[in-house]
This record gives C-alpha cells, sequence and structure tokens, in this order.
C-alpha cells in the first residue's frame, strides 16, 4: 500500500484541507491519505492552538465517511519537536510493508533544503506537491531564495508536482477571525466540524 502522509496543525480542518487531501487519494498514485495532527510545541505558547485532542477529534469528524482518508496522532507519541525524517523513520519501521511519500504545498518545497536530512527524505520518499496561491511575502522569499533553488526540487526525481490540484486559498486563521467575529463559515467547514466548534465554542 502507498500512503502519501498530509501533515498539519489543522487548527481547524477546514474545506481547503480536505479538498487536497481527497485529491491526492483519487487522483494520484496513492492508495490512502494519513493527515497527520501536529503536536504542539511545548516550547511554544499560542492562545489560537487548539489542545492536540480537539485539534485530533475535528479531523476525526472531518473525514470519518471517507475510507480513502485517515487521521494519524502518530507524533503525539514520538520526540519534540517533530522532524518529519524522524517520524517517517519510526512509521516504517511500525508499516515495513507500506511505502510512505509525503503531500506538502509548493511553499514548503522552496524551502525544503532547510528541513533536517532533506536529502535523506528525497532520496527515500517521493514527494507530490500541490500548487498554492502566493502572498506578497511569499514571492519576495521566492526572489530572495533564488529560482535556481526552486526548480531544483521541481526537477527532483522524487518530487511529483501536481499541476492540476486545485487551489484552494483557504486559511485557518481566516476561519478563526471570522468565528471570532461572529461570520458565517458554514461553508468553509464541514457540517460536523462547524458543530464540534459551536458546541465547544471555540475560537470566540
Amino acid at each position: 500500500m502507498k500512503v502519501g502522509l498530509y501533515f498539519g496543525t489543522f487548527n481547524p480542518i477546514h474545506v481547503g484541507h480536505l479538498v487536497i487531501a481527497n485529491y491526492m487519494a483519487e487522483f494520484t498514485e496513492l492508495d490512502q491519505v494519513w493527515l497527520v495532527v501536529t503536536p504542539q510545541n511545548p516550547l511554544k505558547e499560542k492562545s489560537t492552538l487548539l489542545a492536540d485532542h480537539h485539534r485530533l477529534a475535528l479531523v476525526r469528524a472531518a473525514i470519518e465517511d471517507n475510507p480513502n482518508l485517515k487521521v494519524s496522532d502518530i507524533e503525539f507519541k514520538l520526540e519534540k519537536p517533530s522532524y518529519t525524517t524522524k517520524t517517517l523513520a519510526y512509521l516504517k519501521e511500525k508499516y515495513p510493508t507500506t511505502e510512505f511519500a509525503l503531500i506538502m504545498g509548493e511553499d514548503n518545497l522552496r524551502t525544503l533544503h532547510k528541513w533536517l536530512n532533506h536529502d535523506v527524505l528525497l532520496k527515500n520518499h517521493q514527494v507530490y506537491v500541490y500548487p498554492r496561491v502566493l502572498t506578497i511575502q511569499e514571492e519576495a522569499e521566492i526572489v530572495q531564495i533564488g529560482t535556481e533553488t526552486t526548480n531544483a526540487y521541481a526537477q527532483h526525481p522524487s518530487v511529483i508536482l501536481c499541476d492540476d490540484a486545485p487551489v484552494m486559498k483557504v486559511s485557518a486563521s481566516f476561519i478563526r477571525n471570522a468565528i471570532k467575529e461572529g461570520k458565517d463559515v458554514r461553508y468553509l467547514l464541514t457540517e460536523p466540524v462547524q458543530k464540534y466548534i459551536e458546541e465547544m465554542n471555540f475560537y470566540k
């Protein structure tokens, strides 16, 4: 089985995350997509970040009717801070017959050279990259990094560019702020996720 790992804080999980995850499960060679919920960094206090178990529950509620999508709390059990290469090594040991790949936005691909053991990661795993709408700041960062570095990763044999994946400009911070302001966000969240957030009075 070939599994794509989609890492995120999912604070909260929204339709943008789900569209990308479902695209990867349906339109690529991946058999399943696991949404890996990133634990809170114990050295950083973030008042807007829900507790780990709540974010895990939100993802579970969002995907429970899709057999191709799974939620994973694997990084909750590993030493912090979490490094992707260490998580992959642990998963490979736990599931030796499963092939694991990474799913990331093109913004993460541009900064891959800053990741711990990124060369080992590219040697041992495929990376599925979906397009993103760039902010002005991100465009400036591309210029600073240089197109040469960006293109080098894009042309790497382990990198699979999913150029036809839907481009979703939806952010969790926008949703959190909208909820705080009492706005209607029903079309940005699935019904079970919205219900959970309302019942728990989150982000207000």
